[in-house]
């Protein structure tokens, strides 16, 4: 099997996540209340029953939660790949 770069793919993962919640926190500002009766048809689909509230944007919120997924994918993805590498090595 062909190695992956940790590095990349962390880079990677970490920005696919970072974007996913960037475009969260875009939502939010942009209609809360709009976003609200999404996550409530979500759960509708899954029959889940659960009252959730989506709080008003806070930008140091929405910059702490881009960078901590950010930090944790590229955690995920670096150690994917090095357990991928090492799996393949034997």
């Amino acid at each position: 099997m062909t190695k992956m770069d940790a590095k990349k793919v962390g880079l990677v993962f970490g920005c696919f996540l970072a974007l996913f919640h960037l475009v969260w926190s875009i939502a939010i500002l942009i209609t809360q209340s709009g976003v609200q009766k999404f996550i409530d048809w979500i759960l509708g689909l899954h029959r889940i029953g659960m009252s959730f509230t989506i709080m008003p944007f806070h930008l140091m919120s929405a910059v702490l939660l881009v960078v901590a997924t950010f930090v944790f994918g590229y955690i995920f993805g670096y150690a994917f790949a090095a357990i991928w590498n090492w799996q393949n090595k034997k």
